[in-house]
């Protein structure tokens, strides 16, 4: 298996090999020996052009260095700093050394795998599969890169034919070494759930709903958009969009890109330092819009004045998720002491030092010349943004990694001593193989081994906020401002100190990022077709229901006995509402109907004084005082109807009603048939002439009485009315009522009313031509011509009618049909009475 793999790296890097005889530059490494090496593989600058022609083309295309990464030359330090630690303790390696061999890769794949095979053949340029420098071979034991997944990538496609361990200080990622190697790299395991809960946090913080996603283009940053989206559409957050880093296209493309969805004001950016370049189009076409950029990682910016002021102007509201690491003890004080002189063998540090120092260049190779430069000067000198004197994660991850690797050849060469203490050729190098038994006991996990510590993560994960700042405005360009915490999704805190955030040129304050304006009180969201939930309309809620919060996804219904106000955005306690004597409508009526009853009981007086005259006496008085009294009862018993329902008053309406008007109408009834018997009683011999006697006006009225009495009787027994409330008719009002309970008996009650005043209105009119004097059969038949268009009118004015209104119609009803009859019927004779009562007699009558 293992030549099998050394045959597709032979041909794979056959063009490679027939460039390295042309004597082409390779990329040279800072090496420093001892018993033990271990490689470094950095990324220091980002380079564009072809460092190596394409296949059978022999021209060499220099580097175009575009950035210059100054402050990831702190990694690099931070491994040295970690190996003279190392050295200086005799305890941990039995006296030996560690040395190391470090190149810088930039972000280029081919150096990366260039580089890779030089640590293996101890050259450079390399030649697979052969080492020109067997005693530096023989020392490698492990090596220690890179800084993205892709160049860890390549790195362990070459490292894994030949089972050299590999720890990738790169940020996590569990698609790391899924591919064709033997040996995937060994990582440092993050909490990436807490990354993602913090982003959460803080954008729930500031309200920011609608967000941009810039992820690079690999398995990292599809994984990435697939948790944080799941993550986001739980905390009701919508991604506007996921756009993936690539090499810079046309204006046209990224003008097409702008247009596609509503400009969020938040951008997310995941990634490392390298995908900045293909990011960096989509930041100056967002300039304009003072976007705020969250980033996952440090973005370092070029140390070109111009640049930095241009990027940091319009990017100084960026916001930095970044893993919380202690200090390394001694860390700071090392970095202080670093200067050319001190390591003169160091060739990064002269491009680094001339960069930080900002040495003058000559004009015609552009080149800086170290000499010019202050070369006693210290680092912590200069300002934040060309160097970081703090240690950053990626700085401790190596410091850490050097530590791990120096623990698994302690516990190798621990083994090997307690074997044979006599025997000192057994601490030489071992073979890199061996190391991997001990480095899978530290906290170091691989992603394709389940077994190892790929997800061990500690309890708890603080993550620092930093804030990017403009240079020229404050003393530091990153400004911590908060901090996040997580142990776990129950328990997890955001400290943030937002005072501290300078949101750029373009706003005094934290900006509002969201695809449609807030729905105000009142109004609910409504989906758009075709768009993410974050975009909708608002619309007013509808009749009876309120939203009394923004955004609002459905309206409340307001409970039955309240209403929405005018704003729809609270519900009111509904006024109970029924037709009462404070009422002006109440008052009124209760006016009238007193004043009906008065004037009944001055017709009734009227009667009983003058009741021995012709005109009382005719037509049987005793009928007319009856009727005079169950017409004043009728005036009354509409008072009944005015007031709040109980359910005495509900019962007692329509019985008294019911009856007191079938007393009525059977007065009248039996009156008219006394006009019909009376006058057919003058013809001697009639056999009509035995009615003529007060038996037969009793019968219609106890007859025509009883009946609806038995009606009522039967109302009561099955479904009696009772007190009720209506909260749908009225707008924001409770009407109290009286439900008639069975409808079909009230109806009844009703139709048996009109048979009575039918047969009244039909004999009357039959009669009417009877001879003039004494003759009510005319004014009986007015009466009921009244009475019957008042109760026609009143069943559609009842039925169309609601609350209130529907008590008045019945009460006007009650009134109007009363007072026509208390009209047509005595008011002719109280005419008589008091004005012409002296010309007519009984005499006269009957001649």
């Amino acid at each position: 298996m293992k030549l099998f793999f050394l045959l597709i790296v032979s041909i794979v890097f056959q063009e490679q090999i027939s460039c390295f005889s042309l004597n082409i530059p390779a990329s040279p490494g800072y090496y420093q020996d001892g018993h033990f090496v271990i490689g470094g593989l950095f990324s220091l600058r980002v380079t564009s052009g072809n460092t190596r022609s394409m296949v059978n083309d022999t021209r060499y295309t220099p580097e175009f260095v575009s950035r210059h990464l100054t402050k990831h030359y702190q990694h690099m330090l931070a491994m040295v700093f970690a190996i003279e630690k190392i050295n200086k303790d005799p305890n941990i390696l039995f006296n030996m050394s560690l040395g190391f061999y470090l190149f810088n890769v930039d972000f280029i794949d081919f150096k990366a795998v260039e580089s890779s095979m030089a640590l293996l053949s101890g050259e450079s340029p390399p030649v697979p599969n052969y080492s020109c420098r067997p005693e530096k071979t023989d020392k490698l034991v492990a090596v220690i890169g890179g800084m993205s997944t892709g160049i860890s990538t390549q790195i362990s496609r070459v490292l894994s034919v030949y089972n050299v361990p590999q720890i990738s200080y790169a940020p996590f990622d569990q698609s790391l070494g899924t591919g064709v190697q033997l040996q995937p790299p060994y990582q440092f395991p993050t909490h990436t759930t807490a990354l993602h809960q913090g982003i959460i946090q803080l954008l729930l913080y500031f309200s920011w709903v609608w967000v941009g996603l810039l992820v690079p283009d690999d398995m990292s940053g599809e994984v990435f958009v697939m948790d944080i989206t799941e993550e986001m559409t739980k905390h009701g957050l919508c991604v506007a969009f996921a756009e993936k880093g690539r090499e810079p296209e046309s204006p046209a493309y990224w003008q097409a890109f702008m247009e596609r969805v509503p400009l969020p004001r938040v951008m997310l950016a995941f990634g490392i330092t390298n995908p900045f370049e293909t990011f960096f189009p989509i930041l100056t076409m967002y300039r304009p819009f003072g976007n705020v950029w969250i980033t996952t990682s440090d973005w370092y910016i070029s140390a070109l004045p111009f640049e930095q002021n241009f990027v940091y102007t319009h990017f100084s509201a960026g916001i930095l998720f970044s893993v919380h690491v202690d200090e390394i003890l001694g860390f700071k004080d090392f970095l202080r002491s670093v200067q050319p002189r001190k390591y003169p063998h160091d060739i990064f540090i002269q491009d680094v030092w001339s960069i930080i120092f900002e040495c003058p260049r000559f004009h015609q190779n552009r080149v800086r010349e170290l000499s010019q430069c202050e070369q006693n000067g210290s680092l912590s000198t200069r300002p934040l943004h060309l160097w970081d004197m703090n240690t950053s994660p990626l700085s401790y991850k190596v410091h850490a990694a050097v530590y791990a690797i120096a623990q698994a050849l302690h516990e190798e060469l621990s083994l090997r001593v307690e074997g044979d203490s006599h025997n000192k050729s057994v601490l030489q190098a071992p073979l890199p193989w061996k190391l991997h038994p001990f480095l899978q006991k530290g906290q170091l996990g691989r992603s394709s081994n389940e077994e190892n510590l790929v997800n061990k993560e500690v309890s708890a994960t603080k993550l620092d906020i930093f804030n990017y700042q403009s240079p020229l405005n404050v003393p530091k360009t990153q400004v911590k401002v908060g901090e996040f915490v997580f142990e776990s999704h129950s328990v997890q805190h955001l400290s943030l100190n937002d005072e501290l955030i300078i949101w750029g040129i373009y706003h005094n304050q934290s900006p509002v990022s969201v695809c449609s304006q807030s729905c105000p009180l009142g109004f609910r969201k409504a989906p758009v077709e075709g768009k993410p939930f974050c975009c909708f309309d608002c619309l007013p809620c509808p009749d009876g229901e309120i939203a009394n919060e923004t955004d609002m996804d459905q309206c409340i219904k307001c409970p039955e006995d309240q209403y929405p106000n005018k704003q729809r955005n609270q519900c009111l306690p509904k006024i109970k509402a029924f037709l009462s004597h404070e009422d002006t409508l109440g008052a009124v009526l209760v006016s009238v109907a007193i004043g009906l009853s008065a004037f009944s009981v001055m017709v009734l007086g009227l009667f009983i004084c003058y009741r021995d005259t012709p005109i009382v006496r005719a037509n049987n008085r005793n009928l007319s005082y009856l009727l005079l009294v169950s017409l004043m009862l009728c005036f009354f018993c509409s008072l009944i109807f005015i007031g709040q329902p109980s359910s005495v008053t509900c019962v007692l309406r329509q019985m008294i009603f019911g009856v007191v008007f079938s007393v009525a109408i059977s007065a009248i009834l039996a009156k008219t048939f006394i006009v019909v018997v009376a006058f057919k009683a003058i013809k001697p011999g009639s056999i009509l002439q035995m009615w003529m006697v007060t038996r037969l006006s009793n019968a219609i009225v106890c007859c025509g009485s009883i009946i609806q009495l038995c009606i009522c009787a039967v109302w009561l027994g099955t479904y009696p009315p009772f007190p009720d409330v209506d909260m749908q008719s009225e707008f924001g009002q409770i009407i109290l009522l009286c439900n008639e309970g069975s409808t079909l008996a009230f109806y009844c009650v009703l139709g048996y009313l009109g048979f009575l005043a039918s047969l009244s209105l039909l004999i009357a009119f039959l009669a009417r031509r009877l001879p003039d004097t004494f003759n009510e059969a005319k004014t009986i038949t007015f009466s009921m011509l009244v009475f019957c268009s008042v109760w026609i009118s009143f069943v559609p004015a009842y039925l169309s009618s609601k609350g209130k209104t529907m008590v008045a119609v019945e009460i006007l009803s009650i009134l109007a049909s009363s007072a026509g009859l208390l009209g047509c019927i005595f008011l002719p004779k109280c005419y008589v009475i008091l004005l012409r009562s002296g010309d007519h007699s009984r005499k006269k009558f009957f001649k």
